[in-house]
């Protein structure tokens, strides 16, 4: 998946601690190997679940200028497609074998949503500490080509020497939050068409 940058005071402990009190429950098991700098995360069915097959899903959450980066990986659904396999042949073979795998079906189910449910879990996260993919408050100052001068975001001309400062104005992608010149029309990021923006 492409990596998306939250802006904002947030460290890394702020998502590896609302992933483990999400996931790091019942049929998942949270994992982390790093440091304060880059942590990967592998978030997988416990190998102690009671019902429904195995996946596992790989977080990166990396240190950046005034914020965190953040990728999630492909998530690994073999476990979960032999196990609606198994649940298909079940039924094909006698329909009420269907009930008695009810808890396998909703694990699956479950495990599907994985990628979809960590990203609310991400989101929600960086929601409640203020960052977002706006810029940061540090990083709206952009410096004038002619006297070195940091301005504040949305000056039209330099606050020392009076040049023109309209090219040269920050701004990040609403999807993805990398940021971008005011000349790109598609995020050199994610991808996505950018030319609507102000």
């Amino acid at each position: 998946m492409t990596p998306r940058i939250y802006h904002g005071e947030v460290q890394i402990d702020d998502f590896l601690s609302a992933l483990h009190a999400h996931f790091d429950l019942g049929g998942y098991n949270v994992r982390a190997v790093g440091d304060e700098k880059f942590v990967v995360v592998q978030i997988g069915t416990s190998p102690y679940a009671q019902s429904g097959g195995p996946t596992s899903l790989t977080v990166s959450l990396q240190k950046v200028e005034d914020g965190i980066s953040v990728e999630i990986g492909k998530q690994a659904m073999l476990g979960v497609a032999a196990s609606f396999g198994k649940t298909a042949l079940a039924a094909l073979m006698n329909p009420a074998n269907l009930f008695g795998r009810i808890d396998d079906l909703a694990q699956d189910f479950t495990s599907v949503q994985l990628t979809d449910e960590v990203d609310k879990v991400l989101d929600e996260t960086a929601r409640s500490l203020n960052a977002s993919f706006d810029l940061s408050e540090r990083l709206r100052k952009y410096v004038c080509n002619y006297c070195g001068t940091p301005n504040p975001l949305g000056e039209p001309s330099c606050i020392a020497c009076g040049a023109p400062l309209g090219d040269i104005q920050p701004r990040t992608c609403p999807y993805c939050g990398y940021v971008i010149t005011t000349k790109e029309a598609i995020c050199p990021n994610c991808g996505k068409p950018i030319s609507s923006l102000k």
